[in-house]
């Protein structure tokens, strides 16, 4: 992903608060935006309720978007 940082995880399983790091991010850093690349799988959906809670928590309401990859390999813009 060029010109990007990219962060990875897995809410199913990670032992981990994805919210309270990325709001920790958030306030550390001068983001612009953020794409959510995830997986159409239930489970995935976390990482999208993590960011959203960040930016809310952050007081940062940055662009941001959520990319899906269904099962089958195709994508889709939420």
């Amino acid at each position: 992903m060029r010109d990007r940082i990219t962060l990875v995880g897995c809410p199913k399983l990670d032992n981990v608060n994805y919210a309270d790091k990325l709001t920790e991010i958030l306030k550390a850093h001068t983001i612009k935006s953020i794409t959510v690349l995830r997986m159409e799988v239930p489970c995935c959906k976390g990482i999208v309720e993590a960011v959203k809670q960040a930016l809310i928590n952050s007081g940062k309401m940055i662009p941001w978007s959520v990319v899906t990859v269904s099962t089958d390999g195709n994508i889709t813009m939420d």
